[in-house]
């Protein structure tokens, strides 16, 4: 699947409190996922959780990015 990076898709990775979540998660998937995809999950997750809780902390974000991933990388595995 081709990966396109736009000035919103690298914002998680520009901020520095989620700099490191980007980081974990690009190499935790890095056989899987693109490094922009876990940066758009990053991103999607901080704001569904600034959404629903009115705060979006890195540990959060990160729980609710890596099950994304996880989901993503079934649903991959079960194309193949």
């Amino acid at each position: 699947m081709p990966e396109n990076t736009s000035p919103s898709t690298a914002q998680a990775a520009r901020d520095a409190h989620f700099s490191p979540v980007v980081n974990r998660l690009s190499s935790e998937f890095s056989d899987v996922h693109h490094s922009s995809t876990v940066s758009r999950c990053v991103d999607a997750a901080r704001h569904g959780a600034q959404d629903v809780t009115g705060r979006a902390t890195p540990d959060l974000v990160e729980r609710i990015a890596r099950q994304h991933l996880q989901v993503l990388a079934l649903a991959f595995a079960e194309q193949r």
